[in-house]
């Protein structure tokens, strides 16, 4: 078992999740059209790694509810394209959140 860090998150559960971010913005930059501008902005493993946000950022905001129903849509795709370019077991479930404004502490805004 990996021991957690000083802040009582585990490591292999952040590691994962960078990797998810990583694959993520690939995916994307391959799969998405052009109608929208979608980066990845970071990934936050929760539920001790059972899941991982995805937080993307679209532009323009007028494309972000078709992007984000875009994401959803592949999400199966994407857990496919994990199962072959990163070494993750068992593969966590993904969400993708919209993260285009941030408020002070970097969290974002609810929409």
């Amino acid at each position: 078992m990996i021991a957690p860090d000083q802040h009582g998150r585990n490591r292999h559960a952040d590691r994962a999740a960078e990797v998810i971010a990583r694959e993520a913005a690939r995916f994307i930059a391959r799969e998405a059209g052009g109608g929208s501008l979608i980066t990845v902005i970071r990934a936050v493993s929760v539920a001790h790694g059972e899941r991982v946000n995805v937080f993307v950022s679209i532009f323009p905001e007028e494309k972000a509810s078709a992007a984000l129903a875009f994401l959803e849509r592949q999400r199966e795709a994407f857990s496919d394209h994990l199962k072959s370019h990163a070494r993750l077991r068992p593969l966590p479930r993904v969400d993708f959140l919209l993260d285009n404004r941030e408020e002070p502490g970097g969290f974002p805004k609810q929409l």
